[in-house]
């Protein structure tokens, strides 16, 4: 088994199976105390997870340099007197059962003993409400892994993963990327990882059409390495391996047109198109919230908002606007409630899935859906139309 997370806490003392059993909801579920009565097994249809109890006598060493996380998720780490290590079979047919598994054991201890959760394979620590919106909200990698961008020449980066051991994969990587790549190149990498983490990702040598024309392939890490010129060995010193690298079709590590896809995410609207969606959402708004509110229960028909919101990528920089869309789910006087269906590109402070309040006045456009299929603009027109006043 393999030790995915290492809840950190002030607490000195083992908790019971019987603790443990109140904050975990599941039909079949077992939870048996280990021989030695320092941690228990949990078993939940057929997957199991290890949690073993260890007092310390001094800190776990895990230095800030490492870790993301938050000062006061820093100070508990430094300052935890025991620590629960939860392992799992990592991998299988479905790979994110076992980690989730593990995410919701790491939830039911942390609301008896509280604590921070270390994910021992991305190096992220997660507070308690971290760890709740992961097992409520829907998955996102992000969560998951940590990508890091190393520039080993002049204007020439290296990033690679760190995480994807958990679903038993190789984390991924790719070489010569300039520094106007990244964002592109983290969209693209995050939802490789997606696709692996679910174990749907490509086989290695396998081609992977983009759509544009370019495509990619795989390679073990042992086998692409070698073929880089100028790259010395202690470039990867602690990251041996073994990845899987990004490479082109023919097999260079020049993957910068594969990356075309992802750059189109991160170019701004054009301001005229946002003044006029603008304008349309504020005068179909009346129309929009009248049709909502006499929605009926069992109508297929979502009514979508797009708002602006604040991330903050780099925290020593500008935070970021950007405009999400939101499914609304109750409408109050002047604000409404959505949740967001999908999440900020930048950062994961604003999930998919997440319930967002949105006032009136900061709605920059507007659309419906009926049956999975988005209404064209003079359908929208139409099906607003009957709202308004004769």
């Amino acid at each position: 088994m393999k030790v995915l997370y290492i809840l950190a806490t002030l607490e000195q003392a083992c908790l019971g199976p019987g603790d443990l059993e109140e904050g975990l909801e599941a039909e079949e579920l077992d939870v048996a105390e280990l021989s030695d009565g320092e941690g228990f097994t949990v078993t939940s249809d057929g997957q199991v997870v290890e949690i073993r109890f260890e007092r310390l006598d001094e800190p776990l060493g895990w230095t800030p340099g490492l870790l993301t996380g938050g000062e006061a998720a820093h100070h508990l780490l430094r300052s935890a007197r025991s620590v629960y290590r939860l392992a799992v079979d990592a991998g299988g047919e479905q790979p994110t059962v076992a980690v989730f598994e593990a995410l919701w054991c790491a939830r039911a201890l942390m609301e008896k003993v509280g604590g921070v959760l270390l994910d021992v394979t991305a190096y992220k620590l997660h507070e308690p409400d971290d760890v709740q919106e992961m097992t409520e909200l829907e998955f996102d990698v992000r969560d998951h892994v940590t990508l890091h961008a190393v520039e080993w020449g002049e204007g020439d980066v290296w990033i690679h993963s760190h995480g994807m051991e958990k679903f038993g994969a190789r984390d991924v990587e790719t070489f010569h990327l300039s520094e106007e790549d990244l964002p592109a190149a983290e969209n693209f990498l995050h939802q490789l990882c997606t696709d692996l983490a679910f174990a749907q990702g490509p086989a290695p040598g396998a081609l992977v059409e983009t759509g544009e024309g370019d495509g990619f392939m795989l390679q073990p890490s042992e086998e692409a390495r070698p073929k880089l010129l100028g790259v010395g060995l202690d470039v990867f010193e602690q990251h041996e391996g073994p990845f899987f690298t990004v490479v082109s079709a023919d097999g260079r590590h020049t993957v910068a047109e594969v990356l075309a896809p992802y750059r189109g995410r991160f170019a701004g609207e054009d301001p005229e198109i946002s003044q006029a969606l603008l304008e349309q959402a504020q005068g179909q708004l009346p129309a929009f919230k009248a049709r909502f509110l006499r929605k009926g229960l069992m109508e297929p028909t979502q009514f979508l908002v797009r708002g602006r919101f604040e991330t903050h990528p780099d925290p020593e920089k500008s935070p970021v606007q950007e405009d999400l869309w939101a499914e609304v789910v109750a409408w109050d006087e002047e604000s409404l409630v959505a949740k967001l269906v999908d999440g900020s590109s930048h950062t994961t402070e604003w999930r998919r899935g997440v319930q967002v309040e949105l006032a009136q006045d900061q709605v920059n456009a507007l659309a419906v859906a009926r049956e999975g299929r988005a209404l064209d603009p003079t359908e929208l027109a139409s099906f607003l139309g009957a709202e308004l006043p004769s």
